[in-house]
């Protein structure tokens, strides 16, 4: 009798080797890029706002997010272990990732308030705009989620138990 994997297996099995670990760094990048640029731009007004302090936090925060990618590039690229610092950003990430989940939710709340602004004029870019950011924050945490096991896949888990005895200082 054979083994045969679960669909669900195959399906994430079909995913990581469609997505490699490369192309899910640079679609990543371009997203945080992206959505960089569209977090200073007013839907309501049509024009871009950089004096508003609120929004400096999630490109703080992206930093944190590009830090992460270099750092499993690097890892993958020189075959390295996981290590705690690694372990610590990517617990931060998790943790930037509800920011991540608040911004899908605050863009959903301004494109479906423009029924109560009828009487006011709101621009014609209102909505295309709107809705390209949405689907852009929508495949940010998507990215993220495919980028942690993907970590888990060519890295490897965290394990520090024994961490010390795996050391080969002679290598």
């Amino acid at each position: 009798m054979s083994y045969v994997e679960p669909k669900s297996e195959n399906n994430m099995k079909l995913l990581l080797n469609t997505l490699t670990w490369k192309r899910n760094a640079i679609i990543t990048l371009i997203l945080l890029f992206s959505l960089i640029i569209l977090n200073f731009y007013g839907l309501y007004t049509d024009k871009f706002n950089f004096l508003k302090p609120g929004n400096y936090v999630f490109p703080v925060l992206s930093l944190v997010h590009c830090l992460y990618l270099y750092v499993i590039w690097f890892k993958i690229t020189e075959d390295e272990l996981p290590d705690p610092k690694m372990r610590n950003l990517e617990y931060i990430l998790y943790a930037i990732m509800i920011v991540y989940f608040f911004k899908i939710y605050d863009t959903a709340s301004i494109l479906s308030s423009a029924s109560q602004y009828q009487e006011h004029i709101i621009p014609a870019s209102f909505k295309p705009i709107g809705g390209f950011t949405l689907i852009l924050y929508c495949l940010l945490p998507l990215f993220t989620l495919v980028s942690f096991w993907q970590r888990k896949d060519h890295i490897g888990q965290y394990n520090f138990e024994n961490y010390n005895d795996n050391l080969n200082i002679w290598q």
